[in-house]
């Protein structure tokens, strides 16, 4: 019965919001608390809230202290440098622009950490995709996807929960997933290569000065470098300034007349004439933030402590003057509150998924439909079922609550841990997505995309961005 109700909650939840009849905060509240009374245990659903929220409660932390620093790095001008680069190779073609996209986000995802790199790639992103109209969830699918597949880093996190979980070396783990793991990036680049085509057969391949022809009518641009400039630096930012003027976009191609009068403040982020730049700081910034990123990936601290103190280090340096810095956090206070809101909103989904037992339920009627003559395939099996169950639980739940009862299963017909453990990883360019992932509201909600047209557009893809990944493994002996 909890099995059933399980994958009828999250069911109702996914359709609900593809179509558009709820919002994702709105149904990761209401749902899970309906489906709590329905298993009869409406009374505990105050517990399981509370532990959802105090298990999620430094993540949103992280979150809220992340797009804080970020938000002022690019109010700054740390990342203009990174923009006009993306510009110089992308020549305002969608399809460049898309793989420069999967290539931006797969570099950044080195940190291991994915708030940061949708952050820092919806950043530079958005612009272009806004001034050339092209499509959104184009963009948060490709940079999920490549994120998906660099998350299997060793500090990234499943590689270390399946090592802890089967008590085997992480290296061990990670060193031969490596040319599958590439081959899956690979089919990522390939991926977003076919879709900016797609893109520039939509669109065509426009120069900047058609793109430059709706906002600077009638002004002259005196060089080539400066209409560059213009275009790409003064094309906008990734949610400060004005992002509560701004309207949300469903996904599409944003070609609307009120999103781009709606976004007209938000462009003006990253104008090289703005008041919030300090270019004598830049290197201070840049020294920051690469010193931030070292400290993530050598856990020298908690990260929510490092985005805390990397945060407040950032607003005292850039904007010593109190007023100021009152103005950087109301600028940035709307993504804030929609980020953190959509955590702890999901807490509640995550903490009656568990607390009632249901994703325990659901996992081991997976396991127990498996038929016996699969045993020596154990290692497959395991690498098709990491893209349903990553999808529908944490990493956590997957990893010490699955995995150990499927690499048991496998020994007994003689699959080794550690072939088990490489194909758990298959399914996390399709984890990215999952609605009980934050990071992918951090993607979703800077991109002004509705969560339902992201699922709707990128679960096809990353599935078969984790077969091919499964498919390489088989054909290398590594899994």
């Amino acid at each position: 019965m909890l099995t059933i109700l399980g994958f009828a909650m999250i069911a109702t939840f996914l359709v609900l919001i593809m179509m558009k009849k709820m919002s994702p905060i709105a149904a990761l509240v209401l749902i899970p608390a309906l489906f709590c009374v329905f298993v009869g245990k409406g009374a505990k659903l105050g517990d399981y809230v509370i532990d959802g929220v105090t298990s999620l409660a430094p993540t949103a932390a992280m979150l809220m202290f992340a797009i804080v620093y970020f938000g002022v790095m690019i109010d700054v001008g740390l990342f203009d440098p990174v923009v006009r680069g993306i510009l110089k190779f992308a020549k305002a073609d969608p399809m460049r622009i898309v793989v420069g996209t999967a290539i931006l986000a797969a570099i950044v995802s080195l940190d291991g950490d994915g708030s940061t790199t949708f952050m820092i790639t919806v950043s530079a992103m958005y612009p272009l995709y806004k001034r050339l109209k092209m499509s959104l969830v184009v963009m948060t699918g490709v940079a999920a996807m490549a994120n998906g597949v660099m998350n299997t880093l060793p500090w990234g996190g499943p590689t270390a929960r399946a090592a802890t979980a089967l008590k085997l070396d992480a290296s061990d783990i990670f060193v031969p997933m490596i040319p599958a793991l590439a081959v899956g990036l690979l089919g990522v680049f390939i991926l977003s290569y076919v879709l900016g085509k797609r893109e520039r057969k939509r669109l065509g391949v426009l120069t900047l000065d058609e793109i430059l022809v709706d906002e600077k009518a009638g002004e002259k641009v005196e060089t080539k470098v400066e209409e560059t400039e213009t275009v790409l630096v003064g094309a906008g930012g990734s949610g400060s300034g004005s992002g509560s003027k701004t309207p949300v976009a469903t996904g599409g191609s944003g070609t609307d007349a009120e999103d781009e009068a709606g976004d007209a403040e938000r462009f003006q982020v990253l104008d090289p004439d703005r008041a919030t730049l300090r270019p004598k700081l830049y290197w201070f910034n840049a020294l920051l933030t690469l010193t931030l990123l070292t400290a993530m990936i050598m856990e020298w601290l908690p990260i929510p402590v490092l985005f805390l103190i990397g945060a407040a280090l950032a607003l005292t340096v850039n904007f010593p003057h109190i007023p100021d810095q009152k103005a950087r956090l109301a600028a940035h206070a709307d993504n804030v509150l929609n980020v953190s809101g959509m955590v702890f909103a999901a807490a509640v989904f995550t903490g009656v998924l568990q607390g009632t037992g249901m994703v325990d339920h659901m996992a081991r009627w997976m396991v127990d439909v498996i038929p016996d003559g699969m045993g020596p395939h154990m290692a497959l099996v395991t690498g098709i079922l990491s893209l349903p169950l990553t999808y529908f639980m944490s990493n956590d739940g997957f990893y010490f609550g699955v995995l150990p009862v499927l690499a048991e299963a496998g020994a007994a017909h003689g699959v080794t841990p550690l072939e088990m453990a490489r194909a758990s990883l298959v399914g996390q360019p399709l984890h990215m997505s999952s609605p009980l992932v934050p990071a992918v509201y951090v993607l979703v909600g800077m991109a002004k995309v509705e969560f339902g047209d992201h699922t709707r557009f990128v679960v096809k893809w990353a599935a078969l961005t984790c077969l091919i990944i499964l498919g390489a493994g088989i054909l290398f002996g590594i899994i």
